[in-house]
Parts: C-alpha cells; structure tokens; sequence
C-alpha cells in the first residue's frame, strides 16, 4: 500500500460467535475473500462453498517450537488440502484466500502463489516449507495489474488477522539525517549507552518510530531469562533477517527499521528490556521522549 493510501474498512465475521474460530474477512470495493479457521475446525471450513473455489491458501503453526507456513494454490482449495496438505502434522490454522464471486482462474492463483512466496521471503519473518519460489506465470499486462491489486488488498488484510508473516518492517534509505534541520514536530531522537559506546538514531515518521540504519545495538541479548519476551525474539528475527549485523564488538542496522514502540527500539539496542520514553533523548538537549511528548500534547490542547 502506498503512504497516501485512503483508509479501508475491514468486515470480520465471525462464524460460530467465537474470536479463535472461524472468521471471514472482506473489505469494501475488494473482490477478495478470505476464511480462516483453526485445524480442528477444518471439515466445517471445508464444507463451506469458497472452499471449493480456485484461489491460494496458507498453512500456519510450527514445528519443533519454531514457526512454520506453506503457500499453496489450488483451483478447488478444499481439494487440494485433502489430497496433498492433510498429512502434514505441524499446521495448526488455514487461510483460503479466494474472490467473492469465484472469478479467479489457475494462472492467476498461480500468480498470486508466487507473489506471495516472493513476499514471505523478502519479509524473512517465518520459514516456508516451500522448497522453492515458483515462478510468476505469463499473464496480460492488465490481469497482472488487477493481480497485484489483489495483493495489496490481501497484505493489508492478513496482518488484521495477525498473520504477519508478510510485514516488512525496514524502510526506505532517505537523505541523512541532520540535528540542524529538526524541529520541536518532527526532531531527532537518539540513544546513547556510553559504556558500551553504542550511539543510535531514529526518527517519527507516519507515526512509526525508525531507527536509522547506520544505528549502533549490542551484540547479544544480555537480559535475564526473564526478560526474553517479545523483544528478544525480535532482537534475534533482526539478526537473522540480516537488519542487524555484527560489526566489531556491537551490532548495527543495516536498514532503516519501523518499531511498534520507543520501548521495542530500546529493548533491541540495549540488548535488554528499556523504558524508552525514558532513555530516548531528543538530540542536542538534555529532554527524552516522555517530557518532549507530554509537552507536545500540551502544545495542541492550548491550540484547540
């Protein structure tokens, strides 16, 4: 989706009245339609009339504790789960991702099979048991254009699902930079661990808060066992997608990089958990993040 993209409003339904059953999911003016469903309530979906449709679909759960997919295609989904993907042990949920009105074709579902391939491993963010990526079938200029419409719709819904196996969260390289340049509404932040002589950046940009690639970070996760929650698994996804790479005694971005919170881009840097409103420092003063925020929303409620 482009940065100018319109908001959508995304229609969940959820089949049986439950959060963790069967849902459905379409957005207004999109073709697309997707079902998803946990394993144990897979000969219900499988009765449903999408799934007899042409379209592609996910397999989702782990194995040997580590997160596992598989992009499939079929042009009778419900078909070719039973046949081919029944006997694999490890998937735990399926998405069927199909078009209302059953108008998709074979080259296009193969298409969309090898985009979305494509994507998961761009992403880096769970390992497909595809062995391969399929190549993109030849399709008409226009078809290949309403195909990546479709994906767009489609990587903008999956993730609502939380299956973000397609996010990327690096961001483009931009011109470098400079504490001169920043104002009180969009300035510099920066972290510092002297110690360490670990310096890092980053920037608000569409309310995402990036890191700049260039940004120093620890070696290793030294926090407690304790402390290993969802920042140190990110701390170690950015290893081996190659964001952070070893460099001397620390780590750095090789990549600009979108984090959820001030708190998940500390934690990464200082290899532990942080309190980054806290340690975040607006460069070239002595305020952090909390006060420049608290005083930022000061500012607006006086201009209201």
């Amino acid at each position: 989706m482009t940065a100018n993209a319109q908001g959508r409003s995304l229609e969940l339904f959820f089949i049986d009245g439950k959060p963790d059953g069967m849902l459905t999911a379409e957005v207004f003016n999109w073709t697309g339609h997707v079902l998803m469903t946990p394993r144990v309530q897979l000969s219900k979906a499988l009765q449903r009339a999408e799934a007899g449709f042409t379209g592609v679909y996910l397999l989702l759960g782990e194995d040997e504790g580590e997160p596992l997919a598989y992009i499939g295609e079929g042009e009778n989904i419900a078909r070719r789960i039973k046949s081919h993907d029944i006997q694999k042990d490890w998937w735990t949920t399926v998405v069927l991702i199909t078009s209302a009105a059953n108008n998709l074709h074979k080259a296009h579902v193969q298409y969309l099979e090898a985009r979305l391939v494509e994507e998961s491993r761009a992403a880096a963010r769970v390992p497909l048991e595809n062995s391969t990526t399929p190549s993109r079938p030849s399709l008409p200029e226009a078809a290949q254009a309403n195909m990546e419409a479709f994906l767009d719709y489609l990587l903008m819904v999956l993730p609502a699902l939380r299956v973000d196996m397609f996010l990327r969260n690096t961001r483009p390289q931009a011109t470098k930079i400079d504490v001169g340049a920043a104002t009180q509404s969009a300035p510099v932040f920066e972290m510092t661990l002297k110690k360490e002589a670990i310096h890092a950046t980053a920037t608000l940009q569409d309310g995402e808060f990036i890191v700049q690639a260039g940004s120093m970070a620890r070696n290793e996760w030294v926090g407690s066992r304790a402390e290993k929650t969802s920042y140190w698994k990110l701390f170690h996804e950015l290893v081996a997608q190659g964001v952070l790479i070893e460099q001397g005694k620390h780590r750095v971005f090789t990549e600009n990089y979108a984090f959820s919170s001030t708190s998940a881009a500390g934690a990464v840097i200082n290899g532990r958990s942080t309190n980054g409103p806290k340690y975040w420092m607006v460069q070239g003063t002595g305020q952090n993040y909390r006060n420049w925020e608290a005083e930022k929303l000061a500012l607006e409620q006086e201009g209201e």
